[in-house]
């Protein structure tokens, strides 16, 4: 599979293509999404346009990979010119770990369904249509806009007004708006879609703000992953030393909604194909530490890996220490 890891090194910008344990530098466009727009351009992929374009210079990974390179790795996707033009959303519920921990978390009553395991229940009967058919929605998200996106090695903040931070380790599809309207997947990459579980546990209502947070994505961009079933872990250190791992799977074959209908509920809303937008779209977790009773501190490091999507995407948490302040609002006039 082919994969790809944006750069910057001070303001130079760089696209390099995975060939462990190197880097090699691909000419010309700097970014995914000027690749992306090269291969529309002259009718090819990204895979075939990238393969050309590697060069033979190169950079050792793992350095950079460390965080001990002057070469820093960007977020697997991003809109170069206009972040507000990367959109950043989610699909839920979409995994049997997942909605038992939305369950456990609102229910008082372990007979009772909660509108959570019921919305679960309707991804299995109606998730995933025939060709040709559009099944029931799943429960959709909204992140913010690219300017949330974190990339590997960079912290995720726990802000002043948040309850928690907590991992949400899943795989995100990466998508690009092409001229006429049409959605194009450029491909999938680790993600870390960081929640504040706390807030949501006191009212599911809550699920909307919870969500406002920033999260991380790649270190790599895959163009052409293997999404039937993917194994995984996550885990969770503290000074150094593991304190909480659990092994995670994904892919069609492990979702009650298959990929097209999560696409299709998705791109359905014509605001979300405008030409030249960037889309990221987390497709869910599978297990959340939360839901184990873990509660991350400042310091502490998260770990997501799936088999077949590169290194793992790890994160530093910064709890903020600052009080909670007011924001106020003055007329203009």
């Amino acid at each position: 599979m082919t994969r790809l890891v944006q750069l910057r090194n001070g303001s130079e910008r760089r696209l390099a293509l995975v060939d462990e344990p190197r880097l090699r530098f691909l000419e010309g466009e700097g970014s995914v999404y000027a690749l992306a727009h090269a291969a529309l351009a002259a009718g090819k992929t990204p895979t075939v346009l990238a393969a050309a374009r590697a060069t033979g210079a190169s950079l050792d990974y793992e350095p950079v990979y460390r965080g001990e390179s002057s070469w820093r790795l960007l977020p697997a996707i991003d809109h170069p010119e206009e972040p507000a033009r990367c959109l950043v959303s989610g699909t839920g519920l979409t995994h049997l770990g997942s909605a038992r921990d939305r369950q456990a978390m609102h229910t008082t009553a372990p007979e009772e369904l909660t509108d959570s395991m019921k919305m679960f229940r309707w991804g299995l009967e109606g998730g995933r249509p025939e060709p040709g058919r559009i099944g029931i929605a799943p429960e959709w998200f909204y992140k913010g806009s690219g300017a949330i996106l974190r990339a590997h090695g960079e912290p995720l903040p726990v802000p002043s007004y948040a309850e928690d931070g907590g991992e949400e380790g899943e795989v995100a599809g990466v998508y690009l708006i092409d001229a006429e309207s049409r959605p194009r997947r450029l491909g999938m990459a680790v993600g870390n879609e960081f929640s504040d579980h706390r807030f949501e546990r006191r009212n599911y209502l809550n699920l909307a703000g919870s969500k406002l947070r920033p999260c991380a994505l790649g270190p790599e961009l895959v163009l052409d992953p293997a999404f039937e079933s993917v194994q995984g872990c996550v885990s969770l250190e503290r000074a150094g030393a593991v304190f909480w791992t659990k092994d995670i799977q994904t892919g069609e074959a492990e979702m009650c909604h298959s990929l097209r209908n999560i696409e299709h509920h998705h791109f359905k809303f014509e605001a979300h194909r405008r030409p030249g937008d960037v889309h990221v779209h987390f497709f869910g977790a599978c297990a959340l530490s939360f839901g184990d009773g873990m509660a991350l501190a400042d310091g502490d490091v998260m770990e997501v890996r799936f088999e077949g999507f590169g290194r793992a995407l790890r994160n530093p948490v910064s709890v903020s220490r600052a009080p909670d302040t007011l924001v106020t609002v003055e007329p203009l006039g």
